[in-house]
Formats: structure tokens, C-alpha cells, sequence
């Protein structure tokens, strides 16, 4: 499940590139949490935060992504996930990833660290003591700087419903192409008010988490922040669904109309 959170969260935001590589739609300190329920049981949450580095001198963001299960979904199936990564402030070109998980039993524990240069990724396992170098293509994004990268995508307020927009990720030691296609606009209650959202359907591999090919549906505000605000799913075994639970240090004002 906790594999899916992340996904997820990216899954949404696979719309927005960047357009003259200015992030207008975040900065240093915005802070998202979502709670996350999985058929009726409030199943846990997670949360996104953007900080500062550097890396080769210069100025990155660095992104870390936490996501778990509480109570009693704690001990029927525990989830731990932690994700990292520190991108490049302007070309928003990923430097490192982080991603160390436990889903119940499922491990993983590796670090990529990307040669923007060579276009590859050194890739090590610490769980299976091993590394590789695998080659990517130019414009690739791990699992979390693409969450940041698509956002400001400069046709996301142009798409006509049905159209798509596709994009390379490196996940689990492979290139990913990353479909999404845009379904329309609605309004949404949360729990801040009446909010405008853009809606999106990006296409994931069926198999061991998603039932099927276009199991998720992914809200997103329609301003200038573009956060997830809602997002459900169809799984193998059950549903899931996130809300927006909290948030700080938005870059733009969050529009939405209170009850």
C-alpha cells in the first residue's frame, strides 16, 4: 500500500512540466500531509516537504516524502516508506534519490545518484549489497522530484479532456513511460471548503497493486499551487483513498471557498 501512496502521489502530478524552468508553483517549506483510508478504516498517512541543498554548487531542492499506517492497520499491515531526493533548483534535473521501505515484509533500500552528464544512474542496493549503473534517458525523474517537476507543466490550464501527457521515471530500476490523461474540471468539497479541481486519470501497470490499468484518479487544485487534493484507487485487494489533511508554506494563495 505504501508503494501506492508515492505513486500515487506522483501519479497526480504527471501533468505539469516546467515552464521556463521557474518552480512558480512551490518553494522551500511547503509542507503537504494526506490522510489516507483504505475501504472505510482510516489506514495512516503521508506527508511531502521541501527543503534546501546544494549540490556541485548549486542550488537544489530537497524533497523527503514519509508514508505509514496507523492503529489497528499498523498491526494487520505495517507500512514505512521514506523517499528522498534533491533536484536541481532550476533544471529541476534530479542529483539523488533516496527510497528505504517496508510494506509489510517487503523491503527495499536503495540510494540512486544520477550523472546528468552520462545520462545514468548509479543505482546501490543496500539490502542486497550490490550496484550498477544503468543508463536513462536526458529529461528522466525519480518517483519524487517528478512530483515537483510536473507542476508547473505550461499546458496543464490548455489540455482539452482526453488529451494526454507522457513522461519518463525511473522506478524500480527501470524507465517508466508515465501516461496521463486529463478527464475535465469539478468542484470538490475538502475539509478547507468548496475547492476547483482539475481531474486526472494517469494510466499504472496492473498487477500486484493496482487492479487494473486505469485504477486511479487523481484531483488537483485548480490554481496556481496545483497540490493534490484528492485521490482514489482501485487496488488488487480492497480501495484506497487520500485527502488533503494539512499544509504550510504554500507559494501561491490556496483558492477555495469556505463553507
Amino acid at each position: 500500500m505504501k508503494k501506492t501512496v508515492l505513486l500515487i502521489l506522483s501519479a497526480f502530478l504527471f501533468s505539469f512540466q516546467m515552464e521556463n524552468n521557474k518552480p512558480e508553483s512551490y518553494g522551500v517549506g511547503e509542507w503537504l500531509k494526506y490522510r489516507i483510508h483504505y475501504g472505510i478504516v482510516n489506514a495512516g498517512y503521508a506527508t511531502l516537504e521541501l527543503k534546501e541543498a546544494s549540490r556541485n554548487n548549486r542550488k537544489c531542492f530537497y524533497a523527503v516524502g514519509h508514508g505509514y499506517t496507523t492503529g489497528m492497520s499498523r498491526f494487520f499491515f505495517k507500512v514505512d516508506d521514506h523517499y528522498q531526493s534533491i533536484f536541481d533548483q532550476e533544471t529541476n534535473k534530479p542529483f539523488q534519490y533516496l527510497r528505504k521501505i517496508d510494506e509489510g515484509g517487503y523491503t527495499k533500500d536503495q540510494e540512486g545518484f544520477f550523472n546528468q552528464d552520462k545520462n545514468s544512474v548509479l543505482v546501490k542496493d543496500y539490502k542486497n549489497k550490490t550496484e550498477k549503473n544503468i543508463p536513462v534517458t536526458e529529461n528522466i525523474q525519480d518517483i519524487v522530484s517528478s512530483f515537483y517537476y510536473l507542476r508547473n507543466h505550461p499546458r496543464v490550464q490548455k489540455l482539452a479532456v482526453g488529451e494526454s501527457i507522457t513522461i519518463d521515471m525511473f522506478f524500480d530500476d527501470e524507465i517508466y513511460k508515465f501516461k496521463m490523461r486529463f478527464l475535465g474540471r469539478e468542484t470538490i468539497s475538502t475539509k478547507f471548503g468548496e475547492a476547483k479541481a482539475l481531474i486526472f486519470r494517469p494510466l499504472v501497470q496492473s498487477g500486484r497493486v493496482f487492479k487494473e490499468e486505469e485504477s486511479l484518479t487523481v484531483w488537483v487544485s485548480d490554481d496556481e499551487n496545483k497540490i493534490p487534493l484528492r485521490i482514489k484507487a482501485s487496488l488488487a485487494v480492497g480501495s484506497l483513498k487520500a485527502d488533503l489533511e494539512s499544509f504550510k508554506g504554500l507559494k501561491n494563495p490556496f483558492l477555495v471557498n469556505k463553507n
